[in-house]
């Protein structure tokens, strides 16, 4: 049975493809297209899917979007209502959301059309079946894990009406036990601070985490006291008076401004003081409020472990700090956290819940790795994008004309005349060289696994600002993920889990 997944009209647009219990293949249209965050139909990921496994759209027994376009609707139109009588003028201006075709009166209304036309017949049934944004979430986190049963939390920006859902999934069967709706928000909170420290909104919230090092959280106490409730449940509730997305306008407002200062940082200013002590008091309540989730969901639904999704999952510090808390004997986040996982998401939820297929059992230990055990998940390290061989690769290379050496894949392989590729790779890093590392599978998800990586020498204190400034050509102050052998993870990190992110 093949059911393909999309998510899209929103950013991070993507496709997964499923047959039967197996993951056969998942990519993020933005991969093809070069478009960051692309928010699409993902036509290219779609065909990549359907040429992973060799089938034409007519053998695809169902098609599933990861959002309900009715209850978006629905919202959209309860927002702008709510605005008018709020501001009368706030829906005659061309941003306001009443007016916005392209998010919730177009292209998400006409989703079905757009895939009929796209593929022919949607599925043996000829409908498109829809799942709601944060079960999508919750599935993309719970089914591909290796657990039989565990909590369940999904924390984003929204998704319908929801922005944060904690819920409990046990053998096929998934449950939310309780969610926070629209428009009290962590991960719309945390864009403010994205959108007011300069950067890009559903593009920057990740530098946003990475400058939080930098400054101090000085504000955080005034974050609780006026722009957030917090409850001891880890529920809470934003003073809307401060805020403009509710206008479908911008972000944060001139209360908010004064607050902190003065007006936002113009995306082409200096990053100075401020906007480091903003990022690291965002960062400070919102691993507060996270943990408080975290602890209840242990609390509500007893189990041992935990799995995660929604946009701020992506969040790596505040995942880290909830490890190392104890709340949970393991946590496994999804890799494709974002909009993009709720494809798989979808995907998986219609088999196990809509169709009620037996969930087989997780595998056991897949690996020693010196950590607790780390045990097999069904997604494959996340490696389910498209890959090339050495001659298509060759081929691309000679057609530009760019020289090239072939090294043996491994030291068994090795001549005299040629190293074998992990060691002229480590020989190269060793000399301070930057390796652009293309290897297999593509990754599924913003994180880059190995797969299609940049890889250099951590223990030169130059090598960060090289890569940010000549290489990668951004902020100074972007971090980089560091790797280790995993049996050698705890002398370099504070880490007492496996990781693989």
């Amino acid at each position: 049975m093949y059911i393909l997944g999309i998510s899209a009209l929103y950013h991070d647009s993507a496709a997964a493809l499923i047959n039967d219990d197996e993951i056969l293949a998942a990519a993020q249209e933005e991969r093809f297209t070069r478009i960051k965050a692309d928010r699409r139909i993902p036509v290219n990921a779609i065909g990549y899917c359907l040429r992973e496994a060799g089938i034409a759209p007519a053998q695809l027994d169902a098609v599933i979007y990861y959002d309900d376009p009715v209850l978006t609707l629905d919202r959209t139109v309860c927002n702008a209502r709510a605005a008018s009588a709020e501001d009368p003028e706030a829906v005659q201006g061309a941003d306001a959301p009443i007016q916005s075709p392209g998010s919730a009166f177009g292209e998400k209304m006409w989703i079905e059309k757009i895939l009929r036309d796209l593929l022919g017949r949607i599925g043996k049934d000829d409908r498109l079946h829809v799942c709601r944004h944060h079960i999508s979430h919750a599935a993309s986190a719970f089914y591909p894990s290796p657990f039989e049963e565990a909590a369940i939390l999904t924390v984003d920006g929204v998704g319908e009406w929801d922005t944060t859902a904690i819920g409990v999934g046990e053998g096929s069967d998934i449950r939310l036990l309780r969610t926070i709706g629209y428009p009290h928000s962590l991960g719309l909170l945390y864009s403010a601070f994205t959108y007011f420290c300069g950067f890009r909104v559903n593009y920057g919230d990740y530098k946003l985490m990475g400058l939080a090092p930098y400054g101090e959280p000085v504000y955080a106490d005034l974050i609780r006291s006026k722009l957030i409730d917090i409850k001891d449940d880890g529920s809470f509730r934003l003073d809307l008076d401060y805020f403009d997305y509710q206008y479908g306008r911008a972000m944060t407002n001139d209360a908010f401004a004064a607050l902190f200062g003065g007006p936002r940082r113009a995306p082409e200013d200096t990053i100075t003081k401020r906007e480091m002590d903003i990022a690291a008091s965002a960062q400070a309540v919102t691993e507060e409020i996270m943990i408080k989730l975290a602890r209840t969901a242990r609390g509500l639904t007893g189990k041992r472990q935990l799995v995660m999704a929604g946009g701020v999952a992506l969040n790596c510090v505040a995942n880290g700090l909830i490890a190392r808390e104890g709340i949970f004997d393991d946590i496994w986040v999804q890799p494709a956290a974002g909009d993009a996982g709720g494809a798989l998401g979808a995907a998986l939820a219609y088999r196990y819940m809509e169709l009620g297929m037996p969930r087989p059992k997780p595998g056991n230990s897949s690996q020693e790795t010196g950590c607790p055990v780390a045990k097999a998940d069904s997604q494959k390290g996340s490696l389910l994008g498209p890959s090339f061989s050495t001659e298509e690769i060759c081929g691309f290379l000679d057609g530009i004309g760019a020289p090239y050496h072939i090294c043996p894949a491994g030291p068994s392989e090795r001549t005299p005349e040629k190293e074998s590729l992990p060691r002229t790779a480590a020989r190269l890093l060793a000399d301070q060289k930057v390796i652009g590392l293309f290897h297999g599978r593509m990754e599924y998800g913003p994180r880059a696994l190995g797969a299609r990586s940049i890889i250099a020498d951590p223990r030169s204190d130059k090598m960060q600002s090289h890569l940010n400034l000549s290489i990668k050509y951004r902020e100074s102050f972007r971090p980089f993920a560091p790797a280790a052998l995993a049996e050698k993870a705890g002398e370099y990190f504070d880490i007492s889990c496996f990781s693989d992110d």
